[in-house]
Formats: C-alpha cells, sequence, structure tokens
C-alpha cells in the first residue's frame, strides 16, 4: 500500500502544481483588455453566429473557472467573471466553449464518443475503487478463493472505463481549443498581444485534462499489477 500512496502524492502534487499555475495565468491575462471592448459574452455569441448555429445559447452560470458547454440543452455557460469580463482570458474561455458548440454542431466524432460513454462513467466512477480495493481485501480474508479476484477484476474494468474517458476527452478538449484560436485569430478578435494570453491561457486549461488523464492511467496500471500480477 505505500507505493499506492506514494503514487497518489505524485499525482495530487502534479494535479495541483497544473491548477495553481492556471489560475496564475488566467489571472495575469485578465488584466490584458481586449482593445475591441467585448464582453466575454458577446464573443461567444459572434463565434456562433459565424459558424451559423442559431440554436445554442449563451448564459451565465455561478462560480470561477465553471465554464462548460452542455450539449444536451445547447448552452454555452460562461462564469460570472467570462461572461462580463472583457480581456484576454475571458476571451480565450468563452471562444473555447463555443468551440465544443462547433464540434457538436459538426458532430466531431470524439466529442460523439465521450458523450455516449458519460452515463457509463457516471456509474463505474463511483464504485471502481471500492470494488478493487474490496476485491483485494477479500480475497486475502477468504484464502484466495476467487471471488475476491473477481470483484477486484470487475473494479478494474470499471477503472479502465473511466481512464477511456480521459483519453477520449483529450482531442474534444485540444480541438476546440484549436478551433477557438483559430477563430479568433481568423476574424481578428484579438490583437498579437492579446492572441498570445488567450493561446496561453487554453494551454494550460489543457494541460489539466493531460494530468487527469495520465493520471488515472497511472492508477489503472498501479491496480493491474497488483491484481493481476499477484495471481498464481
Amino acid at each position: 500500500m505505500i507505493g499506492f500512496y506514494v503514487l497518489i502524492g505524485i499525482i495530487s502534487l502534479c494535479s495541483w502544481l497544473v491548477s495553481n499555475m492556471l489560475k496564475r495565468k488566467f489571472k495575469k491575462y485578465s488584466q490584458v483588455h481586449l482593445k475591441n471592448g467585448m464582453s466575454g459574452a458577446e464573443i461567444a455569441q459572434k463565434m456562433l453566429d459565424d459558424h451559423g448555429i442559431n440554436d445554442v445559447k449563451v448564459i451565465s452560470t455561478p462560480g470561477m473557472l465553471t465554464d462548460h458547454y452542455n450539449p444536451q440543452n445547447k448552452t454555452v455557460n460562461l462564469s460570472e467573471g467570462v461572461y462580463n469580463q472583457r480581456n484576454a482570458a475571458s476571451a480565450a474561455v468563452a471562444a473555447h466553449e463555443v468551440g465544443h458548440a462547433v464540434q457538436h454542431a459538426r458532430a466531431y466524432q470524439y466529442l460523439q464518443m465521450r458523450s455516449k460513454l458519460v452515463p457509463m462513467v457516471n456509474i463505474t466512477s463511483k464504485y471502481s475503487q471500492w470494488m478493487v480495493i474490496g476485491g483485494i481485501a477479500f480475497g486475502a480474508a477468504s484464502g484466495n478463493t476467487g471471488i475476491g479476484f473477481y470483484i477486484a477484476v470487475a473494479g478494474l474494468v470499471f477503472m479502465a472505463v473511466g481512464t477511456l474517458f480521459s483519453f477520449v476527452t483529450l482531442p474534444v478538449e485540444y480541438d476546440a481549443s484549436n478551433r477557438a484560436l483559430a477563430w479568433l485569430e481568423d476574424k481578428h478578435i484579438v490583437t498579437r498581444e492579446e492572441f498570445a494570453g488567450s493561446e496561453d491561457a487554453l494551454k494550460w486549461a489543457a494541460r489539466t485534462y493531460l494530468i487527469a488523464a495520465l493520471g488515472s492511467l497511472a492508477m489503472l496500471l498501479y491496480w493491474g499489477s497488483q491484481i493481476l500480477g499477484n495471481r498464481d
């Protein structure tokens, strides 16, 4: 179990470092005010209009960095700061979330795959680690009869679903950022300085998903070695 706690510590540290850097970047680029004077909400609406998307609404949602696109009700949800602010950070976030709306409208394959995995992940994420640890403990207590092993393997399969979801999320997030940056540059929404800030902010946002995916894979491999590697 020492290895497990070391792994958790490393993953948590990396996640904290990236998350902390992301907050610093957004704070920095929130000071880079847009010369065009557009708010995040206005930028989001213009990007939707430019892509011919008329059935998506831009709304404000409480919190910080709570921005997201909801494909079920077709809404671009921008946090209060992004919705009203007029800076490079808000421009980046608003355009990124609309990037997901564009993916939805264009039937982007990885977004479709991710959406199909959501119901499964909502279930498997709740039980995977409990089944793995419980299966191992039950196997040790029952004299390695095999029941605990199969419970642990089932938990491992559940965990694999979550890992798959994390890696499918990567192209979805990177593609949304690429669409956002291309539009911001092509339509001259931002200046060169403002674009550099938007690009840097989105890069760090994407790294949070990368760390999450690598952490999920590391956990899967660790528990896989514990379960399958100790099997006679």
